[in-house]
């Protein structure tokens, strides 16, 4: 069997027909997920993943499938999707977001639930009702035994603390780890060496924090590295799938695989974005 060098992990958010940031709708979600069936591509679970960083390559034509937070509309498109064309995927909880309740209807079970787009999401947790845009336990537990979705930390509220409170955000980042391990120990039985940072940020004391909490495999929102066997499982890199058709998401996996492609694709993206960044520091001063 063929191996790859390289793993590319893609960052999903929401799959939806409602318009709006970060949301890829349920047509081009089908499309991309028949892209890759159609190729040969197959899906990893995370024991696979890290396998393949810790030295052992992973079969050729890998990805892995992330999500981010846990909104409902995971279930009600996502889900039904993905277990129709034989793929697994992972989501990163929040988990003071997950509530108890009834399982609601999915794909192919008439009448949906409403599944609003990213900034109604995001206003209805602030106000106190999560459940009304995030998955329910029962959900979650029913996903798993399908073996359609594994679940993970993205802490316990997803807040950046290094911009709240910069003099406690070590202290508050312990906290949160400890809440959300504890909150998937009792709801899942059980809490895994892989972890989500909130909005992506990190730093040095973050790392050793989630270290010491008992996590291991660290995601980052880095779009340009590769995932290699023997890479550093705390710096995991993902890029984010837009809503765009299976065809220009099949050509970003296949640069991002490339063994010679790949590393110049993203020396080429991060030298852009760093005459941007200049641009922008000149123009302000």
């Amino acid at each position: 069997m063929k191996s790859t060098s390289t793993v590319p992990v893609l960052m999903y958010h929401h799959v939806s027909p409602v318009d709006g940031m970060i949301n890829v709708s349920p047509l081009n979600f089908e499309q991309q997920l028949l892209w890759l069936k159609s190729r040969g591509y197959r899906s990893l679970n995370t024991a696979q993943f890290a396998e393949h960083l810790g030295g052992k390559p992973a079969p050729a034509k890998s990805v892995l499938i992330t999500f981010d937070d846990g909104y409902l509309d995971n279930w009600v498109y996502a889900y039904p999707l993905l277990k129709k064309h034989g793929f697994n995927a992972v989501v990163f909880l929040v988990t003071s977001w997950v509530n108890d309740g009834l399982v609601r209807r999915h794909l192919g079970q008439g009448e949906l639930p409403e599944t609003p787009h990213h900034r109604d999401c995001e206003d209805r947790i602030e106000q106190g009702r999560s459940d009304e845009v995030i998955l329910r336990w029962d959900e979650i537990r029913a996903m798993r035994a399908d073996g359609t979705f594994e679940f993970h930390s993205h802490t316990h509220t997803h807040t950046r603390w290094d911009l709240i409170q910069p003099a406690d955000k070590n202290q508050r980042m312990a906290e949160e780890l400890q809440a959300s391990r504890a909150a998937l120990q009792e709801h899942l039985g059980g809490v895994s060496e892989h972890f989500c940072w909130p909005q992506g940020y990190y730093d040095d004391d973050y790392i050793r924090i989630a270290r010491d909490a008992g996590f291991r495999y660290l995601y980052t929102t880095k779009a340009f590295g590769r995932n290699r066997p023997g890479s550093d499982p705390a710096h995991i890199y993902r890029f984010a799938v837009r809503n765009t058709t299976g065809r220009s998401v099949g050509r970003r996996i296949i640069v991002a695989a490339h063994p010679v492609i790949g590393p110049l694709f993203n020396k080429w993206k991060i030298w852009k974005r760093g005459l941007r960044s200049a641009y922008a520091e000149q123009k302000a001063s």
